[in-house]
């Protein structure tokens, strides 16, 4: 059994450092780099679970052109095991422009999916009967198949999803909050809606993430947890992927049998660490160590 399955949100960041965001009104500006690395959502996600030690397959679709050939590459580099189907569209990408204390703004092109769902039922069902977890990207060709891959969880295995800046009222979001038992969201958007907003969604657990202010838990059964943020190891340089290794290290947590509540607090110590290395490629030993025994097989 595979530990985790990632479902969408394969792309790349053309990733420039930038002297101050918002950018100052300008024919150009000169920066230190223009890049392009493996990002996106479910990259984040698949990346920094693998550098947890997760066991970890990735099915999404990509472009037959440089920026796939840039992802695919990534994910053989850290041994992720990835199923994938041709996109004619091309693949996702993002140009993020990070300032000098780290923070980004993010342009996304998502190149929306055209036609039927690239994956057959049976193939995704076999995907994630075979997962001790299932974390779903908002992709558009995922939402679709959400009724499958929740039908073909085993007994005992989670779904979650991140409905990113999500503003509570948005339909599109709907089918995949209503379809995990675990639901992380920004609080960017939310706000003071945020408590109204996790109690309509219980009995799942909702985790509103809020940058440098930590976290809230609403476990769906119990009144909301504050989990701190954690100062990082180091300095801050590039923020881009921080709530994708948040996502990572609490699933690493709880299926090596950490409680909510300790495995959220873990989560904020992996996602400050991400927080000081420049991509989402992250080297060994970045990480703290994942609390309980790594799952056998």
């Amino acid at each position: 059994m595979v530990d985790l399955l990632v479902v969408g949100g394969l792309g790349v960041d053309i990733r420039t450092r930038v002297p101050a965001l918002p950018l100052p009104l300008a024919d150009s500006v000169t920066v230190p780099g223009i890049e392009l690395r493996v990002g996106n959502t479910g990259s984040g996600v698949a990346l920094a679970a693998a550098a947890l030690g997760l066991a970890v397959t990735v099915v999404d679709v990509l472009g037959v052109d440089p920026a796939g050939d840039v992802v695919r590459a990534a994910l053989a580099r850290t041994g992720i095991r990835s199923v994938l189907a041709d996109d004619p569209g091309g693949t996702r990408r993002s140009v993020n422009l990070v300032d000098p204390a780290g923070r980004r703004m993010a342009l996304y092109d998502p190149r929306p999916w055209r036609g039927e769902p690239p994956f057959p039922r049976a193939e995704l069902a076999a995907l994630a009967g075979g997962a001790a977890h299932v974390h779903v990207s908002i992709m558009d060709w995922v939402r679709g198949r959400l009724p499958t891959l929740r039908a073909a969880l085993a007994p005992g295995v989670l779904l979650s999803t991140d409905l990113h800046d999500w503003d509570g009222d948005d339909p599109y979001h709907r089918p995949f909050a209503e379809a995990a038992d675990l639901v992380f969201v920004s609080g960017v958007r939310l706000g003071d809606r945020a408590p109204a907003v996790a109690a309509a969604l219980a009995p799942r657990t909702v985790v509103v993430t809020r940058g440098a202010d930590g976290a809230d838990v609403h476990p769906g059964d119990r009144p909301p947890v504050r989990v701190p943020t954690t100062t990082p190891p180091g300095a801050v340089v590039d923020t881009n992927g921080a709530g994708d290794a948040f996502a990572a290290g609490l699933i690493a947590a709880r299926l090596r049998g950490a409680a909510l509540l300790p495995a959220t607090g873990y989560a904020a110590r992996v996602a400050a660490a991400a927080c000081t290395h420049d991509g989402m490629e992250y080297p060994t030993g970045l990480f703290p160590a994942t609390p309980g025994p790594r799952r056998p097989g």
